[in-house]
């Protein structure tokens, strides 16, 4: 008697052979990039063990010191602006980051992806553990450490722009806000078991919270070099560029509109800049896109504005918030890495919702506007009363991440492949990387001056960062204020040529 196949594997051949390798080459991406995020997050956890409050720390017996309040502490970070220090190293890496992604996208259009970010991987895990030997090797040079960190930072870069290409290659039109929302949670994921990993070695030997994380980066490089396979053609699969995704999602989500289809199409492209639902793939350019041909399409000015203060926001909290909540809430270092980790969750939430939000409405700049308006609120309660209790605390945390990383996901992803699919590129998936290294590298400027900004000001009080926040916010959903204009025009011109719909 035939023997029947394990449930298992006829869950697996149940699917296309091309549904199994872009499958397999989401699930991929996904933890490269989950590493990536993995490897940047140790610095924010290791923070507060650099400069700690010595007078609750047990001092062994056998240490001879007098009359040092600082007798805990990692010099050169045991002075009294250890916070403009902390700046000092979080902006080696991120200007570093800013300015290497504007010209990543382009390398990531014109070198192998998988020996891009194979060698990317690779030389992150070596600067990242570089950083964790000056505990071992006792160095206490500012310099030191903050060329470990530029050098990291450049090295990050192969990461985002190359990703996005991969995925393009093999989901070009395919790629939505939710499947996008899921897939864009490895960045919280990777900062959620950065922080945990980081935890564990923080409190004994430092250098083991940085350590870890590079050689798991590093090899994840080594996997990426096995197993990557960049564009469907070499396997011998199919472009997704000969499947008119669009037209079919159309006819199932415009049922109404069967008789002034021409019409609508025409007023939804013309006040949606970022919706490519109306666009049909007519050839395939091989020609790369160039950086000023980038920046006409229309929208990618604005979302990258807007991009670079959510993105400030987001990571002046990735950088800053574990030291946040050991001087507010008096937490030991791993304590609070543990705490900051709910902020990620709630992004992790915070990016699907998005998602389905804009997928639903077609509004992707509106989305993002609503959910930076709620977020400058949520920001001012979570330094007001957020640690009045634990309950309150994990609350808070939970909806701001939501609310601060669902634009910032949403615009990295969606939106990003909204734009770099444009009628205006044909289906060109070239032009992806480079226009998502223009957002992205913009909203990294963003990040670099938040955590600068945070270390300036914090010494004034954690309520006057908690202002700039919030004003970056505010700055950020006007941006996109002429989007959002757009889209509900186009909402309301919509509703108004629908079948029996009487104008007033």
């Amino acid at each position: 008697m035939k023997s029947s196949l394990a449930p298992g594997i006829r869950l697996v051949t149940s699917f296309s052979r091309d549904s199994r390798y872009r499958g397999f080459t989401l699930v991929l991406t996904f933890l490269f990039y989950t590493a990536y995020h993995l490897s940047r997050k140790p610095i924010s956890i290791v923070k507060g063990q650099l400069h700690r409050n010595c007078s609750t720390v047990i001092r062994p017996a056998d240490l001879n010191v007098t009359d040092n309040s600082t007798w805990c502490d990692w010099a050169p970070f045991d002075q009294d602006n250890y916070k403009t220090l902390f700046g000092a190293l979080d902006n080696s890496f991120l200007i570093a980051y800013a300015i290497g992604m504007f010209f990543s996208g382009m390398f990531g259009e014109r070198v192998p992806l998988r020996y891009y970010l194979s060698a990317g991987m690779l030389l992150s895990g070596l600067f990242t553990c570089l950083f964790g030997l000056g505990f071992y090797l006792d160095i206490h040079s500012i310099w030191y450490y903050a060329c470990i960190q530029a050098m990291n930072g450049l090295m990050q870069t192969t990461g985002w722009p190359a990703v996005v290409a991969c995925v393009g290659n093999w989901f070009g039109k395919g790629k939505r806000g939710f499947i996008m929302g899921i897939w864009n949670s490895h960045t919280s994921v990777g900062n959620i078991l950065g922080s945990l990993i980081a935890g564990v070695y923080v409190s004994s030997s430092w250098g083991m919270s940085f350590i870890v994380p590079g050689l798991i980066i590093a090899s994840t490089g080594v996997l990426c070099f096995f197993l990557l396979v960049e564009k469907p053609e070499d396997v011998n699969c199919s472009s997704p560029q000969h499947h008119d995704s669009a037209a079919q999602e159309n006819a199932e989500r415009e049922p109404l509109l069967r008789h002034s289809t021409v019409a609508n199409e025409e007023i939804f492209s013309s006040t949606s800049p970022v919706s490519n639902e109306s666009v049909e793939v007519v050839e395939d350019h091989s020609e790369a896109i160039s950086f000023c041909g980038a920046l006409s399409i229309p929208g990618v000015v604005e979302f990258s504005l807007c991009l670079l203060f959510a993105k400030l926001v987001s990571y002046t909290f990735l950088y800053w918030l574990p030291l946040y909540i050991s001087n507010v809430a008096h937490f030991d270092a791993k304590e609070a890495g543990d705490m900051s980790t709910l902020f990620d969750v709630g992004g992790i939430v915070g990016g699907i919702v998005a998602g389905l939000v804009s997928d639903h409405t077609g509004g992707r700049a509106t989305t993002c506007a609503v959910m930076l308006t709620l977020a400058a609120p949520m920001l001012f309660l979570y330094n007001s009363i957020g640690q009045s209790s634990i309950g309150a605390t994990i609350a808070m945390l939970m909806v701001c991440g939501a609310l601060v990383n669902g634009p910032y996901a949403l615009i990295t992803t969606a939106v990003s492949a909204d734009l770099g699919t444009h009628e205006s590129l044909r289906g060109n998936s070239r032009a992806l990387s480079t226009v998502t290294a223009i957002i992205d590298g913009t909203g990294s400027i963003g990040a670099a001056l938040g955590p600068l900004l945070a270390g300036v000001i914090s010494p004034t009080g954690w309520t006057n960062v908690f202002y700039m926040l919030i004003s970056s916010d505010v700055l950020a959903c006007l941006f996109l204020s002429r989007l959002v204009y757009k889209e509900v025009q186009g909402w309301c011109g919509r509703t108004s040529r629908l079948p029996g719909f009487k104008e007033i």
